[in-house]
């Protein structure tokens, strides 16, 4: 016994009253997911392909979709050929397998690519910039190696007193049809011509100093703003300076990202700026001033009696200028860091000393607390310990 068909719309998944551009999606998804060369040797997957390809190739038929409606499957039984006995010769799937057989087999219809007018190419290039350019912007200098139009031959590569000919193989439209047999039938798709290269001019006289191209390199400078608060990474747009643009078409762009060096004191977060400051034990416990270098120069700052290390602190506005409003500053977060000296002499140890028994004899509590329980010295813990 025959296996019965499914019905169209299920294969689909699409409702009855779907139009044109819906039925085309949802097969055009079927066709990508089950097509034979993305899933080889699996003939389940062989098989929904071609049941797909059967119902689009009925529902994207206005008088067979009016058959099917009216009579089901039905309508085309005991055609030739093709899945289930349906006849693929009439179908067209060269709108969709124009995309689908580019994909798998490097042909297909060509996007975008015809003897049209075209932009010309985005340059790329990069600056460094220190950390305070970067802060408070500059001006910087590149150099591009950059395409102009041929003077010699105009921009049109070929040789004076001779012209570009239409070419005779797509007859100026840059583009040519091809067919491919598929078991769906004869499928056509467009590529751009291989003897012109898409321009739909042959030159059979080349220009000898731009070699046909009509276009030769020379090296360019420019001027390139940079804002203040730009950041490492960021890119800058030079509209209108990049290549030429083909038959007609306006120019590239240029596209110069920025590269921020690193600073020996600050380090950046988005507007913020960070800093460590060390401050001597006796400004720390009585208070006093230091002096903390900002990207805006030297500033003196009072710190409190008692003030403990890694405190942080804040200096509004001083940070990094917003990109895109200068006017707006982030801030500068310094964390203060005692400063233990590493050399005394004889008589600061002494100070120190009496210091220490005014200020709770530190250097003596472990002795007292051992002394405090009966002389039992605690067991010092070995290192692996």
């Amino acid at each position: 016994m025959a296996e019965q068909k499914r019905d169209y719309y299920e294969v689909l998944g699409v409702d009855k009253n779907a139009d044109e551009a819906a039925i085309k999606k949802a097969y055009r998804a079927l066709a990508k997911k089950y097509h034979p060369d993305m899933n080889p040797g699996d003939a389940e997957a062989e098989k929904k392909f071609k049941e797909a390809s059967e119902a689009y190739a009925v529902l994207s038929d206005p008088e067979k979709k009016r058959q099917y409606d009216q009579f089901g499957h039905a309508a085309f039984d005991g055609g030739a050929g093709g899945a289930g006995g349906f006849d693929f010769n009439g179908a067209d799937f060269s709108d969709i397998f124009g995309d689908i057989f580019g994909d798998f087999f490097g042909g297909g219809r060509s996007r975008g690519t015809s003897n049209g007018p075209m932009k010309g190419n985005t340059l790329y290039t990069s600056v460094r910039v220190t950390f305070e350019e970067a802060i408070f912007g500059c001006e910087k200098t590149i150099e591009l190696t950059v395409k102009e139009p041929c003077k010699t031959c105009s921009g049109t590569g070929a040789k004076a007193g001779t012209s570009p000919e239409t070419c005779p193989k797509c007859g100026g439209k840059g583009q040519v049809v091809f067919t491919q047999q598929s078991f769906f039938g004869t499928v056509r798709n467009v590529q751009p011509c291989p003897d012109c290269k898409g321009s739909g001019k042959i030159i059979k006289e080349k220009c000898p100093d731009c070699r046909g191209t009509g276009y030769v390199s020379q090296n360019k400078r420019y001027a390139v703003k940079i804002k203040a608060g730009i950041d490492n990474g960021q890119v800058i747009l030079m509209p209108g300076l990049g290549d030429p643009g083909v038959n007609g078409g306006p120019r590239g762009d240029v596209k110069v990202e920025v590269v921020v060096g690193r600073h020996p004191i600050f380090q950046r977060q988005d507007m913020n700026i960070y800093s460590t400051v060390p401050m001597s034990f006796a400004v720390a416990a009585l208070g006093g001033e230091i002096v903390i270098d900002t990207v805006d120069g030297k500033v003196i700052y009072e710190v409190k009696p008692g003030t403990q290390t890694d405190t942080r602190i804040r200096l509004k506005g001083k940070g990094v200028p917003s990109w895109r409003n200068p006017d707006v500053r982030g801030d500068h977060y310094v964390t203060l860091v005692v400063q233990v000296p590493d050399k005394l002499s004889h008589e600061a140890k002494e100070l120190l000393k009496q210091f220490d028994a005014e200020s709770g004899d530190s250097l003596n509590a472990a002795k007292e607390a051992t002394d405090d329980k009966g002389g039992d010295k605690p067991k010092k813990k070995k290192f692996f310990k």
